[in-house]
């Protein structure tokens, strides 16, 4: 029931994007009037509803996989009561980049579309010549408050040389200048019972050696069938990205910053991820420990069901990464110590010799996570507008409003406006949590993007709805993962577009595809000797494949040219 940022929400390279910064969540805005009617006190602008509702429609479509039904209740909401829109959706199938080309090459999308910010979809929207510039809307507080109360910080920076904005942001922070951390979810991540059974405790494991230590106890375990414990493990998906992979969990406790752009300012000069000596050596210790037999062998080819299959099992002793990927639902589907997941607790990040600061994970970024775009040839232009005018308002609870209708419809206060909440329709909340993605799109599209956020209140850290004593530990686990040093607020260096044509936009996929290529090579050495051979096979394929040299070069001249136009913090 939460939204991940992750990553998800817009982790790519920023070199291509070379490390997406973690929008995910951030925030703070303006206080709720916790009205039954979420437009209640905007005034009589664009996204009032018309008596009877109204047949003004328009055809969205999503840069993600998705499960649609546009005959779903929130749908019929927004077109039947407010803002009064009929909102029909499209998801993307299969890879959003390769999606969003072909259906440029064969005539574009018919109204808008939204995708997770990235310079790459940008950069191929702006190629199409297919988009309406939108400036104009963002100065109209009384037509369209919603898309006026945007930070003109974030407006600024979207502008191009001749002050043309081709897009709506959305899931952005109200108030950029107090960010919601969001959720912090990178971490070390122990099985508590299992420690016990080695007879060390969670202290014995805040430095390296301590954790291999367990890590040797752990492999003479056995699971509840009789089957070897798997001392270590995580997740190396193929969907994963510099800026968010399970391996991130590590390279922080080795002081390597993977998160924002992957670049990290120490001692006045710029060190990018891949250049910093310790991301060699965190790879080094992995290798180790998969020679060691301390890492599952079958890490590098588990698919993410296998993995998240062991850790239900009870096969697994420590993960590093995420812990959404374990998943989180092993512990928040229990009341209490009847199952493996009951027992997974988050442990500070062990203390490697010779690191004396953390390497950031995730990057706290205010910024918009989200582009919606306009067709310049659409029929429905003020449809388009007067929804995400209605989405866009800066109310705390907005996001929730959004997916999940405004309060005293499906869901309400449980303690007044901005306290805690619950689901009080048993129809919608039966098919909202049946985990099956069918039941949860007859009801919600669950488009909480098309919106933004605050630290004012955030629901799925407001919700009285939880009904297990497990779910509690997810949101303790996030709180207190954005407290042991792998998170920091964004920096100027962390928002660096990438030049249009130039070469991080022609070379960061390949970029990409060298890291996924080498990690497994790098991992799996069969001793020194070859990992030598194949760290240094990756760092010529950096630079003769990926021009890491020249992609660095053209980084820094527009870091410089950033920090000219929009200044430096």
């Amino acid at each position: 029931m939460r939204f991940k940022t992750t990553g998800k929400q817009w982790g790519a390279l920023t070199l291509a994007a070379m490390l997406a910064v973690s929008a995910g969540c951030s925030g703070a805005g303006e206080s709720g009037s916790g009205n039954s009617n979420p437009s209640a006190d905007t005034g009589k602008g664009a996204s009032e509803a018309p008596a009877g509702g109204s047949t003004s429609a328009f055809e969205l479509w999503l840069g993600w996989s998705a499960t649609i039904n546009n005959n779903s209740l929130i749908q019929k909401y927004w077109k039947e009561k407010e803002p009064g829109v009929e909102v029909k959706l499209e998801a993307t199938q299969g890879d959003a980049t390769t999606a969003l080309n072909l259906r440029i090459n064969t005539g574009g999308f018919k109204d808008a579309a939204i995708f997770s910010r990235s310079e790459t979809v940008k950069s191929a929207m702006d190629r199409s010549k297919l988009l309406m510039p939108l400036e104009q809307y963002f100065t109209m507080p009384e037509k369209y408050p919603g898309l006026a109360s945007i930070p003109k910080k974030y407006l600024d920076r979207m502008k191009d040389k001749d002050g043309h904005i081709w897009s709506i942001p959305t899931w952005f922070d109200q108030n950029p200048d107090d960010p919601w951390p969001g959720w912090s979810s990178v971490g070390w991540t122990v099985r508590s019972d299992l420690l016990e059974q080695t007879g060390m405790k969670a202290e014995d494991l805040a430095t390296l050696e301590g954790v291999e230590a367990f890590l040797k106890k752990a492999a003479g375990l056995k699971d509840a069938s009789g089957k070897p414990i798997l001392p270590l493990s995580f997740l190396m998906d193929p969907n994963s990205t510099l800026g968010w992979s399970d391996e991130n969990a590590v390279m922080s406790a080795f002081g390597v910053t993977t998160g924002g752009a992957g670049i990290e300012k120490k001692g006045g000069e710029f060190v990018f991820a891949y250049d910093d000596p310790n991301y060699k050596a965190a790879y080094h210790w992995l290798n180790r420990m998969y020679r060691e037999k301390l890492i599952d062998p079958e890490v590098v080819t588990n698919k993410k069901e296998q993995y998240q299959e062991k850790n239900k099992a009870g096969r697994i002793a420590m993960n590093v990464g995420s812990f959404w990927n374990i998943p989180a639902s092993a512990w928040e589907t229990l009341d209490g110590p009847t199952e493996p997941g009951w027992y997974y607790q988050v442990i500070p990040f062990p203390k490697v010799p010779g690191v004396e600061k953390i390497g950031s994970n995730q990057v706290v970024n205010p910024y918009p996570g989200y582009d919606v775009y306009i067709n310049k040839n659409t029929k429905n232009l003020e449809a388009i507008l007067t929804f995400f005018d209605y989405t866009l308002q800066p109310k705390p609870e907005q996001q929730h409003v959004i997916n999940e209708g405004p309060p005293g419809l499906y869901w309400n206060w449980t303690d007044g406006p901005l306290g805690k909440w619950k689901f009080t329709d048993e129809a919608y909340k039966k098919d909202r949590n049946a985990g099956d993605v069918a039941q949860k799109a007859k009801v919600t599209p669950e488009l909480y993007m098309t919106s933004s956020f605050s630290s004012k209140w955030y629901p799925w850290w407001n919700t009285a709805e939880a009904e297990k004593k497990g779910a509690a530990k997810t949101v303790q686990f996030t709180e207190a993962i954005a407290k042991m040093g792998g998170v920091r607020n964004a920096h100027s260096h962390d928002l660096v577009q990438t030049k249009q044509g130039g070469v991080m936009e022609k070379y960061a996929p390949e970029l990409e595809n060298i890291r996924k290529e080498y990690r497994g090579k790098l991992l799996m050495a069969k001793d020194d000797a070859q990992f030598e051979a194949a760290w240094q096979a990756f760092r010529d394929a950096l630079e003769k494949r990926g021009h890491w040299s020249e992609v660095k070069q053209e980084w820094r001249e527009s870091y410089q040219a950033d920090i000219q136009a929009n200044g430096e913090f």
